[in-house]
This record gives C-alpha cells, structure tokens and sequence, in this order.
C-alpha cells in the first residue's frame, strides 16, 4: 500500500477519534451543566414552601400569651398583628414576610376552595376554578401546570381546623421566570455546544496532523534504517557468499593455497557480526530496553588505563595520542558503557587521521559537569556535516567503498549519542581552529 494512502487513512481516524471523543465530552459537559441548572433552579423556590409551612404550624401550635420568633410581646393579643393568611408579620419586628408570588389554597374536607374571597373573583375563576384537589400530592413538593400556560411549584399539607372548615393548605408559588430562565440558558448552552463541536473538528485536524508528525518521522526513520541495515548486511554476506563459492571450484586444494579468501571471508564475518551487535544495541536503546548499571568511576584512572592501548597504536601508525586529564574526577556513570564510548570515539580519531597526525584526551570539571574532549587533526568533518555525522548510517563520503580501510557503517557515533543522552549528557562535533575535529562530550557529575 502507497506510504501517503496509510497515512492519510490514519490521520482520519486519528480525527474522528478525536472529534467524536470531543464531541461526548462537549455533550456531557453540556448535560451535566443543564441537570445542575435545573435541579437548583427550584431550590429557593422550594426552601420558600417548607419554610411557609413550618412558620404556619408554629402559629396554628402557639399557645395564647406566647410570642413567635422575632415578634416581641402581644401574642396574646388580636390576630390582627398576623399577615397574609395567619402567618405573622410586623414592619417593625424583622420578621420576612412571604414571597409575593406565593399563593395559598384552603381546601374543606370535601375538596372545594374556601378562601375565594381572599384570591379575588377574578384570580381564582381565571387561575384556579378548574383545579381539583390531589390526595396523592399530600406533602410533596411537585411542579403543575394551570391553564396549560401557567408552571407552579406546589406543596399540599393536611391540617384540620373544624372551627374554620380548614381541612388542607395547598402552596403554590409561580415558576414561569424560572423555566424562562432555563430555557434561555438551555438554547445559549446548545448553540455553544453546537460551535464547539464545530470547532473540534477544525482542532481535530490539527490534532490529527500534530499526531502523525512522529509517525511519519518514525516511519522514515525506520524505512530508512531497515534500507541501510540491509545494504550494510548484503555487502559482507555477498563477498562471503562470492569466497565461499570460489572455495567450492577447487575442493582439492590445501587451506594454505586459499589463505585469501578465507582471509577475508573471516574479516568479513567479524565485520558483520559487529554490525549486528550495533544494529542491536540501537534496537534496544530505542525500545528502552537497556538500563544504564551506574556505580562511581574515577575517572581520570579509567581514561589512562583505557587510552594506553591506543597510544600504542597510535606509535605503530606514526601518531601520537596525547592525554590531559585532571586529577581526581569522580563521577557516577556506567563503566561499560562510557569505555564504548570512548572506545568508539578513538576508533574514529585512528581511522581518519595521518601519519604524523595527533590525538588528544583531555578530562576536566567544569562546575557541576565533567568535559571529555577526544580530538584530532585529521581530515576534519565539512561545517554542513557536523550534525548529521551522529545520525544512523551517515557516512560524509558516500560514494566511498564500505569494504575500504574506513569501512564503518556509520553507527558507532549514533551509539555514542545515545550513551552520552543516557547519562543526561550531550555531545556536539566542532572544527579544530588549523585542522580535524574535537568531540566535545558534557556529562553531569551526578
């Protein structure tokens, strides 16, 4: 399948997804919201009906000579200090008289209303001729519809007073603002739902497209690396194939007489099984897998005892390899991993540098980090090349043989990156001032 299709068809599921998990969180942010609203738009409304009732029964419960709450002294007195419908009221007295929008219903024993006169003729034939009483709303606080037009919060109460023909008290106090409120909000709240989700889909598609960045660099990537790996692994597998084969045309000769190509079809192994061996090492880094065995090294004691078989080297070839190292440096890092570092590094200073050439170590602290310089004054690496030089492969000459005296793979300063980036450090290639290159390594003194 065309690479642009897969990715295409990902990204649009990366989008649905994201729109469709966008959308449930909009619409649930949405409902959650409007239940909120809906269940507290009848709390004071509500409090108003339970608090009217228990002011009620006080007074009906009051003996003579006793004073309510709030109202000082005369409870003894004409219940012409009490207000609407006997609930107690003064201007003076503090006491909060009830809502304006409170209307209250006295029912006799067979169901008829018996405070006509105190409604109003015309209120009660407009509002509340047709309304009957309702046995199974007793002490319920339930929401009613009058006139098919009219909403009230109502709250039924039983208190038989024979002396007045009071049987029950109904409650009401009109919702008509409040379910306008409501519903006002309710249509803001779906217009904003509705644009929100609009613009989820525009944020789908940036979301979407952001997602798929790593998954096409890391698709490239490892197109990239499995198109290399398998270069790199033809090449040796060839030559070694090509050997064999000719060892095969002359199955009577005497190994001395075909010293050569056995010669170089063990190189070759050697070459190949050290390329795989890198190829694995980058295989686990980038899974995570390896775990750094930290403990103390000192360091300057590590880098002599490490450097004195390349100084060796160094001699037979007509090189020098000089070391500065600070006495004295301690610091916390993976023995092994930091001797295939610096393993990797002079392999690299010995492979590009001339005779009469020179390479240096130099170790020092500098505040809370330790300085590791590998350098040299071979051929240099060109200014464009000095980042690219750590990534997979990379090889500046490409047009160079990898069965040459140079031929690497390209992955030994990958690894070194990685080791560096695994204890939290950096390294960064820079041009000598005259000629060659110093690896310039910085790692915290943890």
């Amino acid at each position: 399948m065309d690479r642009n299709a897969v990715f295409r068809k990902q990204k649009l599921q990366f989008t649905v997804l994201n729109f469709i998990t966008f959308t449930l969180i909009f619409a649930l942010f949405a409902i959650i919201i409007l239940g909120q609203v809906q269940r507290s738009m009848y709390t004071q409304t509500d409090a108003e009906l339970r608090s009217f009732k228990e002011r009620a029964a006080e007074l009906a419960n009051r003996t003579p000579g006793e004073d309510m709450p709030g109202m000082g002294g005369g409870g003894s007195g004409p219940r012409s200090g009490e207000g609407p419908y006997g609930i107690p009221f003064r201007p003076d007295s503090g006491t909060v008289p009830p809502n304006p929008r409170l209307t209250v219903l006295l029912w006799d024993e067979s169901g008829q209303i018996i405070n006509q006169d105190q409604l109003g003729t015309t209120f009660y034939d407009t509002y509340f001729s047709d309304l009957s009483y309702n046995t199974a709303a007793v002490n319920e606080i339930r929401t009613i519809t009058i006139q098919d037009s009219f909403r009230y919060r109502t709250l039924i109460y039983e208190h038989p007073d024979a002396e007045n023909n009071v049987y029950a008290t109904q409650l009401l106090i009109n919702v008509d603002a409040e379910e306008r409120s409501v519903a006002s909000f309710q249509r803001i709240l779906i217009i904003c739902t509705v644009i929100f989700i609009l613009l989820s889909i525009v944020t789908s598609l940036l979301l979407s497209s952001r997602t798929m960045l790593p998954i096409q660099r890391s698709w490239s990537r490892q197109t990239e690396f499995v198109e290399n790996a398998s270069h790199e692994l033809r090449t040796p597998l060839t030559i070694i194939q090509n050997k064999l084969e000719l060892l095969l045309t002359s199955p009577q000769e005497r190994i001395v007489d075909r010293f050569e190509p056995i010669a170089v079809s063990l190189s070759e192994t050697r070459r190949l099984s050290k390329l795989t061996t890198d190829l694995l090492t980058l295989a686990r880094a980038d899974s995570a897998e390896t775990v750094l065995e930290v403990q103390e090294v000192q360091l300057d004691q590590f880098l002599k005892e490490l450097s004195e078989p390349y100084a060796e080297i160094a001699e037979l070839q007509d090189k020098q390899l000089l070391t500065t190292l600070e006495q004295e440096l301690v610091m916390m890092a993976d023995p092994e991993r930091l001797h295939q570092l610096m393993v990797i590094l002079l392999d690299n200073a010995l492979k590009y540098t001339s005779e009469g050439d020179t390479i240096g170590i130099l170790a020092r602290r500098e505040e809370q980090r330790i300085i590791i310089e590998v350098s040299d004054t071979g051929v240099g690496i060109r200014q464009e090349n000095l980042q690219a030089v750590f990534d997979r492969f990379f090889r500046e000459d490409k047009a160079r043989s990898r069965s040459d005296e140079h031929g690497g793979a390209g992955l030994g300063l990958s690894i070194a990156r990685w080791i560096v980036s695994a204890h939290q450090g950096t390294i960064e290639a820079i041009p000598q001032a005259e000629q060659g290159t110093v690896f310039r390594i910085r790692l915290p003194l943890r």
